[in-house]
């Protein structure tokens, strides 16, 4: 399919950057950023939800740096392997899509995934034939098409990989923009709504991601539900870790099961009054686990059948943490 055209912005520093996207908002102009563009070009592509303005990062300099404490948001995922990471983000990374992809494809761009649902990954012709959907941009106020009668909410469905990894590691986020920078935790960036996807202010991208001194302690595992192997987004993903042989401080977050990847503190902490043991105790944990998550209709397999696999997923998370 054709590309729409647009005009791609080059900065060559944050700064100019940020410069370009302060003057497209006074000027009222629509943009994107884009990164390794493995998502955002192919959604152009199917003429979905365009703008007329692309700031590309690809060519400004130091922010893909890559440690164990610190990683750019244009980090290929192809380079979180080895020893530069903690083991659990280079697991997670080499679970994406497919080799020539995770060459391309940034830390950046996997966190700040679009959502995807069967009514608004389709074509631009197969989307008017159904007049649209609450999520196209199309200014027609069209409802919801897995939850009818309402469009208030997008439950359009989030399936990046590394997120949750990052989250039971305890990952701060630091974003940049015409208004300065500020930091929170990965747990902190996401909102539960389909079509805003997470607090990103107009003109702010994701600058790196930084993980405290404490997580190179941690153990633990991300387990994958999908259906090929070699190249699907993920249908249920569950991270856990924990610092070895302390039970309290086991974490676990779930991810392309809601519009948004999820930290399960409230669970855990519901679970912190028992005490630990060993299969039993994984066995109850991850019913609690599955009864919290709450997948829809909008993914190539059933609510039904990946509520359960998750109670599988996290079994198998916890079973391996060493």
């Amino acid at each position: 399919m054709l590309m729409p055209p647009f005009v791609l912005h080059h900065p060559l520093t944050v700064q100019e950057a940020c410069d370009i996207a302060s003057n497209l908002i006074d000027q009222g102009e629509e943009f994107d950023w884009v990164s390794g563009g493995t998502d955002l070009l192919a959604n152009y592509k199917w003429r979905i939800n365009t703008k007329p303005n692309v700031i590309s990062l690809s060519k400004i300099a130091g922010i893909n740096m890559v440690s164990n404490l610190e990683i750019g948001c244009m980090a290929r995922l192809s380079e979180l392997s080895g020893d530069k990471v903690h083991p659990m983000i280079a697991e997670a990374a080499g679970k994406v899509a497919s080799s020539l992809i995770r060459k391309s494809a940034t830390l950046g761009g996997n966190l700040c995934l679009d959502t995807r649902c069967f009514w608004y990954n389709q074509s631009e012709d197969w989307r008017r034939s159904i007049e649209w959907c609450h999520k196209a941009d199309c200014g027609t106020g069209s409802d919801c098409r897995v939850i009818p009668n309402q469009n208030t909410l997008c439950v359009a469905t989030y399936q990046g990989d590394i997120a949750p990894v990052l989250m039971v590691l305890d990952a701060s986020v630091h974003l940049i923009g015409p208004n300065g920078e500020r930091s929170m935790l990965l747990s902190e960036f996401y909102q539960l709504d389909g079509m805003k996807k997470n607090i990103l202010e107009k003109g702010e991208f994701l600058l790196k991601i930084t993980l405290p001194k404490e997580s190179q302690q941690r153990k633990g595992s991300y387990q994958k539900l999908r259906v090929r192997d070699s190249w699907d987004f993920p249908e249920a993903g569950v991270a856990a870790s924990w610092l070895v042989g302390i039970p309290e401080s086991i974490k676990i977050a779930t991810t392309a099961l809601e519009s948004i990847p999820r930290i399960h503190n409230e669970e855990m902490l519901e679970f912190s009054n028992q005490k630990w043991d060993g299969k039993t105790s994984i066995k109850s944990l991850a019913g609690l686990i599955r009864k919290s998550v709450k997948p829809v209709n909008n993914t190539a397999l059933p609510p039904n059948y990946r509520r359960s696999v998750v109670q599988v997923l996290v079994k198998r998370a916890l079973s391996e943490m060493e």
